[in-house]
């Protein structure tokens, strides 16, 4: 499927792993020019040589922990740089996955679910935003989580986090819909990674087919409306 990515700039966090490398992927694919953020150096290298074979010969990749303002900072500096400070997309598919019912969780816990989950989507968002506002059409996606509309009890913090995700998600659409930035949130379901949730081995023969299909990285990705405007910015 070609989504007229060719040539796009596209920054995806937390893009070493999971659904957030699916979706680097899907760029590559596309001929987009991909810069991947995340935590893990070693799953840096790996995905930016994936990348880097399939479409975007200079993808490249950053080490930043999104908790850390600074260091969120210092990655976006870098991807300003080397693109001339103009980016089209921004994923945001790092978070935070702190387990636990409400009456087990400490006030530490909170904070690590809210600073990993939401306040990390918002830095990374703040710190784009002047390469988004720069391109001919720019795009924001952020990934929530299903259990935000339908509660599990042991993912109350990591819930109330993604609920705050598409809070803001939700005004920082009404907020820049007068630039023509479309901001779109993805309630995500049900998927198996090494690391996420849920924590079992990576057969997925327990999960309904129909989230098996929901849980492909290729399928799952080519869902996101990115296809630029046919109405540039004046």
């Amino acid at each position: 499927m070609d989504l007229g990515l060719a040539g796009a700039k596209a920054v995806v966090v937390g893009g070493s792993r999971g659904m957030g490398r699916a979706a680097a992927r899907c760029f590559a694919d596309d001929g987009a020019r991909v810069a991947v953020v995340a935590r893990s150096a070693g799953g840096l290298d790996r995905t930016v040589a994936d990348l880097t074979g399939r479409g975007s010969p200079d993808a490249f990749g950053l080490t930043a922990d999104i908790t850390d303002e600074a260091a969120v900072n210092a990655a976006f500096d870098e991807i300003d740089r080397r693109w001339d400070g103009v980016a089209n997309i921004l994923v945001n598919a790092a978070s935070g996955s702190v387990a636990g019912t409400f009456d087990t969780l400490s006030d530490a816990d909170w904070r690590t679910a809210v600073d990993g989950g939401a306040m990390g989507m918002i830095r990374c968002v703040r710190a784009a935003l002047p390469l988004l506002r720069r391109a001919e059409w720019a795009r924001v996606v952020n990934f929530s989580a299903s259990s935000s509309k339908r509660q599990t009890v042991s993912l109350v913090a990591y819930t109330a986090a993604k609920s705050m995700v598409t809070s803001v998600s939700k005004n920082l659409a009404q907020l820049l819909a007068p630039e023509e930035i479309l901001v779109n949130g993805r309630w995500v379901s049900t998927a198996t990674t090494p690391t996420g949730w849920p924590r079992r081995s990576p057969n997925t023969s327990g999960i309904r087919p129909t989230c098996r299909a929901r849980a492909c990285p290729t399928r799952w990705g080519r869902w996101w409306p990115f296809w630029p405007p046919n109405v540039t910015r004046t």
